[in-house]
């Protein structure tokens, strides 16, 4: 069995190379070892990340494939990396150049596509956050950061390419993964993965394929969150309409933005007195009530810097 590890980054070549440094590691007791490959596509077209990619290529434990994509945007750039990944691949696994998977991440998402014969498998990303304080316990009680979970095996309706195991065939069938009109914007992987699952692919969750991504302060304030949240349900919203484009899919995309607007300014007045978190968290709700009916409207922000 062959297995890409595909990685687009750009400018980030200190997590970059923490994130291969931590796939030297990755363990293997219940499966034996895949034959893997790193693939990744550099969207800085000044090869910000040549040298890092050089040092792991000729010194690390798997081969390294690097390539520069100089149109910018993370469209193509995970469209290169696919294009690039060995013929012989029988999965293609993805993680942004930001996070650190455990040691049994690759392992866990091949235990778990064998056991429920799935075509996709997917699993949580926790926060790894950088530079915590007293001041901003509110971040952790809030859970703002905190992913989905799901039992190991549940069938999902889409996916996420910060931790995702592919079969590549279903890749390859497609001239271009991934949609260039969310280049800039986002959420082409929700997108993609929307569109197959529409096709019949088997998509399951994984709930030991863990992955951590790094949380630098700038992130840790209302403001980014509320941003984050406005686009991710305007997103979702947005792309439920196009590619399930039901009446009923609209009736029910725009009743659950009414119902999440409602429960925010329903709990604003109590969470005045109930703790930062609380006041944070219905504004929250509000947020994704408004983003929800946005993306219903066709209007989808951009991921926030």
């Amino acid at each position: 069995m062959k297995v890409s590890i595909c990685i687009p980054t750009r400018d980030r070549e200190d997590p970059l190379e923490r994130l291969l440094r931590s796939l030297q590691e990755l363990e293997f007791g219940e499966l034996p070892e895949p034959s893997v490959e790193l693939v990744v596509v550099d969207n800085s077209p000044s090869g910000s990340a040549r040298g890092v990619c050089e040092r792991w290529g000729a010194g690390g434990r798997w081969p390294l494939r690097y390539d520069i994509e100089p149109v910018p945007g993370v469209t193509p750039a995970r469209n290169r990396a696919v294009r690039n990944v060995a013929p012989d691949t029988d999965f293609i696994a993805m993680i942004d150049d930001d996070e650190i998977p455990e040691r049994g991440w690759l392992e866990n998402l091949l235990l778990t596509q064998q056991e429920f014969a799935a075509d996709v498998v997917t699993g949580p990303v926790f926060p790894a956050f950088e530079e915590m304080d007293a001041s901003l316990r509110w971040v952790e009680k809030g859970r703002f950061f905190a992913p989905p979970r799901h039992p190991t095996g549940a069938v999902l309706e889409k996916g996420f390419t910060g931790n995702i195991l592919v079969r590549a065939s279903l890749l390859r069938s497609l001239p271009a993964p991934f949609d260039d009109r969310f280049a800039l914007k986002g959420a082409e992987d929700t997108h993609l993965f929307m569109r197959l699952r529409q096709l019949g692919t088997r998509i399951v969750w994984s709930d030991e394929a863990i992955a951590r991504e790094s949380v630098p302060r700038s992130r840790m304030n209302l403001k980014w969150i509320l941003a984050r949240n406005f686009w991710g349900w305007s997103s979702q919203a947005l792309l439920e309409r196009e590619v399930r484009g039901s009446p009923t899919v609209v009736v029910a995309r725009v009743s659950k933005g009414l119902a999440l607007a409602a429960l925010g300014l329903v709990q604003l007045p109590p969470s005045l007195v109930l703790g930062r978190h609380r006041l944070y968290r219905a504004l929250v709700h509000l947020t994704r009530g408004v983003g929800t009916l946005s993306g219903v409207l066709g209007f989808q922000s951009h991921w926030p810097r």
